[in-house]
């Protein structure tokens, strides 16, 4: 027991960086695919519709906000991996670092779709006569991507202790 936790002590400057930088490209992948490719929702669309041009520019500038949140996780998750980098007592692993990843791209779209799409309302997957089903997929992805991650991790330390 001792050394599997001494494993992942070792990997945590590891997967700290890949949880954030796993965050900042999940929000950029939600926004980049759901937001401006596909068009199925903007940060404030559900209570900004864009009927006017007044609304468009706000869901802009708050998409604008989103990617710049997204931004700062993602740079602090290279900060963190280069300063990782520079420690010679990290354990190094692909598969810790995209277990990370993974986690960090669940947490992003669980805490995201509770928060914007169930609690605060201001936006949903895809609006419309199935929306709850498309916002609880979406947590239900996020949820699968943090399980996923998590068994990576942990099978990765069992074969290294």
């Amino acid at each position: 027991m001792e050394v599997k936790s001494e494993t992942l002590n070792k990997s945590a400057p590891l997967i700290a960086a890949g949880i954030f930088l796993g965050l900042g490209l999940g929000g950029f992948v939600d926004g980049i695919l759901l937001h401006q490719l596909l068009q199925w929702h903007h940060m404030l669309s559900n209570i900004l519709p864009l009927t006017t041009t007044a609304n468009i520019d706000l869901n802009m500038l708050w998409d604008g906000l989103f990617h710049a949140l997204d931004l700062l996780l993602t740079v602090v998750g290279v900060v963190l991996l280069w300063r990782a980098g520079g420690r010679d007592d990290v354990a190094w692993s692909s598969q810790t670092f995209v277990g990370s990843l993974l986690i960090g791209g669940g947490l992003f779209n669980l805490v995201e779709g509770l928060i914007d799409h169930q609690i605060l309302g201001i936006h949903h997957v895809k609006s419309g006569p199935n929306q709850l089903a498309w916002d609880l997929g979406f947590l239900l992805f996020g949820a699968l991507l943090v399980a996923i991650g998590w068994i990576m991790i942990k099978k990765d330390s069992r074969v290294r202790s």
